[in-house]
């Protein structure tokens, strides 16, 4: 008999996109760390369609942060936790996307985890703005097309790659950081509750393809969160004291086309002169992510 399903604690009828990245990571994220959670939510997509006034999805503790401070906001409920003396097994999360973890709010997460407070949090990655129009941030993927880095005449839309987000929370100290994806739910779900047991302060960065930014059906959601990770573009790792300690192999790896092909944002590479060499540029980088993390 198959062992049941965690509970989630947070309610369908929210209003988000049919599709939503965000829905899954929310949801996986709260059947990993369980109802003894205190959520702090920065401004996004997540905080937007969960909470329209006067309604709320959320069946745990929820508080709205600003865009920037999320990592303050965490810091001082579980300060406050302490000082009363109730902080014992109760967990805090933080969860925002990757403008408000990567971009705007990444000074407040920086000296949340230099301060050593005893909290997780995890990072939505849909790899652009989505809430205020699908504009660049900096775990936009290159060559993608968005509306403040669009593709043209002169050029392939994003210029750069990545930020390296995991690596630069390691280098905190954090004792605990893992990359994951909504694809995969059960990892996902391991993650975090691995994350919310450890003391001190832990990060989980999850992908999480968005149907209205990346341009693809919405029923595709976690088909094309799968493809990322079996392409080698999005690679699944544990890192324990700044440490690579879990990596997920990828036995055959799917050449990044299939995975480019399935989104609008990265059309203009299949139409556009010189888009071939570029395609290439990307290969390149799931080749050099299957050197690096080891993932064959």
């Amino acid at each position: 008999m198959s062992k049941a399903a965690p509970k989630t604690y947070i309610t369908s009828g929210h209003s988000g996109c049919a599709g939503c990245c965000d829905a899954f990571a929310a949801k996986f994220t709260l059947m990993g760390a369980g109802p003894n959670t205190i959520v702090v939510n920065p401004t996004g997509c997540l905080e937007v369609m969960s909470t329209p006034f006067p309604y709320s999805s959320w069946q745990v503790p929820w508080i709205h942060s600003l865009f920037e401070n999320a990592g303050a906001v965490a810091s001082g409920v579980e300060a406050a936790l302490k000082a009363l003396g109730k902080k014992n097994d109760i967990k805090i999360v933080a969860i925002g996307g990757d403008g408000s973890t990567m971009d705007i709010g990444i000074g407040a997460i920086s000296g949340a985890f230099e301060r050593g407070h005893d909290f997780t949090y995890v990072c939505m990655d849909n790899e652009a703005y989505m809430n205020t129009g699908i504009q660049r941030s900096s775990g936009t993927p290159f060559n993608a097309s968005t509306t403040t880095t669009p593709a043209g005449k002169f050029s392939f839309g994003n210029p750069r790659p990545k930020k390296d987000m995991p690596a630069i929370m390691a280098a905190h100290g954090s004792p605990y950081v893992a990359t994951t994806s909504i694809g995969f739910p059960r990892d996902m779900m391991r993650k975090v509750k691995k994350a919310t047991e450890i003391v001190g302060p832990t990060y989980i960065h999850a992908h999480a393809p968005c149907t209205t930014g990346w341009g693809f059906d919405t029923s595709k959601t976690l088909e094309i969160a799968k493809l990322a990770v079996e392409t080698c573009l999005w690679p699944m790792y544990e890192m324990e004291n700044g440490e690579i300690t879990q990596v997920r192999k990828v036995k055959n790896p799917r050449p990044v086309e299939e995975y480019l092909r399935t989104q609008k944002r990265f059309k203009h590479l299949f139409t556009k002169e010189g888009g071939e060499e570029e395609i290439k540029k990307i290969q390149a980088m799931a080749d050099l992510n299957i050197k690096h993390f080891g993932l064959q």
